[in-house]
């Protein structure tokens, strides 16, 4: 087997030799940018200029999940459970098999012997033993029953407080009823939002109902558990005390009465051991619920928050239930997801949002993460609930929606997951319903997000959480085209994200403005760089949906107009505009807009202190030099900004960190700009000398060494004649025959396309083919050279990569009118006609 590491340049090393193959592959860190740059080349940009491997899953490590499994709290419980259930069991067990011997050798074989004081005494224990039984086996029904209300429950601490030692153990016995005759006041306290706590219900709570008229508190059915479980105490105890007596009194009669006397006593043993063991139960109850805090440390270990103890209640009780209504072990296979997962699908807003809480909860839990989100992810039922809960507006359903979108939006940070979610049916429709903007009141509201939509909390319900959460789980799915696809072709749902894109000037000017509405635009833009990042006809289709909307390019002009003191704004603003402006259609409507590539102009000459500032510069470059491909209007409005331009981008050629975009403008400028702006363009000349002087010595910059190639054929065209061409040379301290060999060098280095650099070859074959028409000592000059071998071993590895301007991921865009083949036979045939 043997183990790959795999880069974007395609070249692979093997390190051992064993079978498995591990394809490493460097992700973009935003979709459309890469990390692709090579050593020292810090200005190289955008990805779009060269074709790049479809890959687009940025899924972080799972957690793993048997580390989490293995400190999972709930095993306390289930264990707890399980010792309980075998007590209770074992108990039972002695109280049937007294019952059973009182019935059939007491009663049965010694009912004329018996004398009528065991007769009594032993009709008495069995009474109090039916009884217990009975009142034990209602118990846990009444109980299980009282756990299933969120306002039946209530905390003991406070009581406790209050009480000493033995006081505190006897109140301590009772935490296992948990069961209170009023709500809780501290948990209502706690989560005020959660409005059905304390409003009243048009059916019954379990735990409030009056089984008989006119009973006042005391037939209140969550007050029945309580007189169970006291009837249980007095039952055992009158069993202990009458079985204890008759042990010691031993006055079973007279004469021989051996077999009588052996089963008396046998009778009295098991009743004893029996109250004993119920005791002993009660007593592990009281001493791990009320003094080892058994539920209070499960709580604190699962970081349930303050409703954290009615789950861990109600999950302890299901288990206990579960061990006694059938195997002992049963309980042990209970965890707290599938308990989750059970009361989503209630129909119980209560039950609901326990279920919800608790897969919120862990799913932000570093140590729970990655088990719950893989055994809901497995779960397409589970997925189908949560996906529903997110169109729930009701506003008392408001937490269990913000909880359903959490635990969706970490479903969504997966990318199988993701791809689960994606194709549960209406999903994308339920997102959408996240992004609701609450309506159009404005009065009072100093923030528009755009002229069709405003985000306004109300009082009762809190919008913009939902679009935040909304826009998360948007920006997570975009990361695969399939989903890209299924966003784009959800009713307004573009829309919606594009209104959501707008931010007026007063909120991008205030330094006091509202993080979470920053933090909407922030991540609605994310959402759309994903959108316009995504390639192949996918991304087509995308991106001219986009375009159409018509306050796209308008709310994206805000941003950078008016975004001054949000960088990373406009840096997500220009690489939006950079990825619609691949559409030819979207390309002219950015440049028609008014004022666009006056704006990106700006930014990109604008004064740099950080190396964000630098970064935002490039971004706009980039955007700038997308717009200008194949467009002679938007270069004509560009020039119109000004004499200055060009000899603004003339100096950003000469800044280290500007230059490969200043160089692809000079460049787009002079090969699309009509000819009636020649004359301006000559400006454009005064980079002459820095450009033939990066070619002669920037080997390592791949990407500024391409661009200053291409940029170098078109000052070549605008020079007029050969012989301004060749002072322009000398002026640059180079000689003709040295730079001849350096595009003979270049043309050898790369004797097979390289994706990062794909336009080398070209510019090259150009250059020399446009300095050979020129001036017939450049024939000479590449013969010596060995010109023609390397054109013709260049012809033989041309490759489909090499015809293209841009690239959408694996996808060539604006193809060159002439293929390189076709321009290695023209450089031939210009050298063996001139050379003849």
């Amino acid at each position: 087997m043997k183990y790959r590491s795999k880069k974007l340049n395609g070249k692979d090393e093997e390190n051992t030799n064993r079978d498995i193959r591990l394809e490493v592959i460097r992700a973009p860190a935003v979709n459309m940018k890469g990390n692709d740059a090579a050593a020292g080349d810090s200005s190289a940009g955008s990805t779009l200029f060269e074709p790049q491997p479809e890959v687009r899953d940025l899924t972080p490590t799972p957690t793993n999940s048997r580390t989490s499994s293995a400190y999972a709290p709930e095993k306390k419980l289930t264990l707890f459970a399980l010792r309980l259930a075998i007590i209770e069991k074992t108990a039972s067990g002695l109280g049937q098999l007294a019952f059973i011997w009182a019935t059939v050798v007491l009663l049965g074989g010694f009912a004329s012997s018996l004398r009528s004081k065991d007769f009594w005494y032993v009709t008495a224990i069995l009474v109090n033993e039916g009884a217990r039984l009975f009142s034990r086996s209602r118990e846990l029904e009444w109980q299980h029953r009282s756990t299933r209300s969120i306002s039946a429950a209530k905390s003991l601490r406070r009581i406790q407080s209050l009480l000493s030692g033995p006081r505190r153990l006897i109140l301590a016995s009772l935490r296992q009823l948990n069961v209170v005759a009023q709500p809780s006041r501290s948990l209502a306290s706690k989560m005020p939002h959660i409005k059905y706590l304390e409003e009243p219900k048009r059916t019954w709570h379990a735990a409030d109902v009056p089984l008989l008229p006119y009973s006042g508190w005391l037939f209140v059915s969550k007050n029945i558990s309580r007189l169970l479980y006291w009837l249980q105490i007095l039952a055992a105890a009158a069993c202990v005390a009458l079985s204890l007596m008759r042990l010691s009194q031993q006055d079973y009669g007279e004469g021989d009465q051996r077999n009588e006397k052996l089963a008396l006593n046998l009778f009295y043993a098991l009743a004893l051991a029996e109250a004993l063991m119920f005791f002993l139960e009660k007593g592990y109850w009281s001493w791990r619920i009320g003094y080892g805090n058994l539920l209070e440390r499960v709580c604190e270990d699962c970081k349930l928050g303050p409703v954290g103890m009615i789950s861990v209640r109600r999950f302890f009780y299901d288990s206990y239930s579960k061990c006694i209504d059938g195997s002992v072990f049963d309980g042990l296979k209970m965890d707290f997801v599938s308990f989750a997962e059970e009361l989503l699908d209630s129909d119980s807003p209560e039950e609901q949002f326990i279920g919800a809480r608790i897969l919120q909860c862990f799913v932000h839990n570093h140590r729970f993460a990655g088990d719950t989100l893989r055994k809901i992810g497995s779960s397409t039922p589970v997925i189908d609930r949560l996906i529903e809960m997110l169109n729930w507006k009701d506003p008392e359903e408001e937490e269990i929606r913000r909880a359903a979108a959490q635990v969706v939006s970490k479903l969504t940070s997966k990318k199988q997951h993701a791809l689960r979610v994606a194709a549960i049916p209406g999903a994308m429709e339920s997102i959408a319903s996240l992004l609701h903007t609450g309506g159009g009141a404005t009065v009072g509201r100093p923030y528009e997000a755009s002229p069709r939509a405003v985000v306004v909390d109300r009082e009762d319900y809190e919008f913009t959480v939902f679009n935040l959460q909304g826009l998360l789980i948007l920006k997570r799915l975009a990361q695969d085209h399939g989903n890209c696809w299924k966003i784009g072709n959800a009713r307004g749902l573009l829309a919606r994200i594009i209104d959501l894109t707008g931010a007026g000037p007063m909120l991008l000017r205030d330094e006091r403005a509202p993080e979470s509405r920053i933090k909407t635009v922030r991540r609605a833009l994310q959402v759309l760089l994903n959108l316009v990042s995504a390639t192949g006809g996918t991304g087509m289709t995308l991106r001219r949906k986009i375009a159409e909307i018509v306050y796209t390019v308008s709310n994206m002009r805000d941003v950078l107009q008016y975004g001054e003191c949000h960088l990373q704004l406009q840096k997500l603003v220009a690489q939006i505009l950079t990825g619609l402006a691949m559409d030819e259609e979207a390309r002219e409507k950015i440049g028609a807009t008014g004022g666009m590539p006056r704006l990106l102009l700006a930014v990109f000459f604008r004064p740099r202190v950080t190396d964000e500032e630098g970064k935002l510069c490039n971004e706009a470059g980039e955007a700038l030099a997308m717009l200008l491909l194949d467009s002679p209007s938007n270069c004509a409005r560009l020039l119109r900004e000004g004499d200055s331009v060009v000899g603004n981008l003339v100096r950003a050629y000469a800044d280290p960190v500007l230059r490969v975009n200043a160089g692809r403008l000079m460049r787009g400028l002079c090969a699309y700009s009509s000819p009636e702006s020649s004359v301006l363009l000559r400006r454009v000349t005064e980079a002459t000398p820095m450009v033939l002087k990066t070619i002669m010595e920037e080997k390592e910059k791949e990407k500024l060494l391409e661009v200053s190639i291409g940029l170098a054929f078109h000052l070549l065209r605008l020079s007029g004649h050969g012989e301004h061409w060749g002072d322009e040379i000398g002026r640059a301290g180079i000689k003709e025959e040295e730079f001849a060999g350096q595009l003979v060098q270049i043309l050898r280095r790369y004797e097979h396309p390289e994706s990062k650099v794909p336009r080398m070859r070209r510019f090259v074959v150009g250059l020399a083919t446009a300095l050979m028409r020129r001036e017939e000592k450049y024939v000479k000059l590449f013969r010596e050279l060995g010109f023609d071998e390397a054109l013709r071993a260049a012809a033989e590895t041309t490759s489909e990569m090499e015809c293209f301007n841009v690239f959408s991921g694996s996808v060539g865009l604006s193809r060159h009118r002439t293929l390189l083949y076709t321009l290695v036979d023209d450089a031939l045939e210009l050298m063996a006609e001139k050379g003849v």
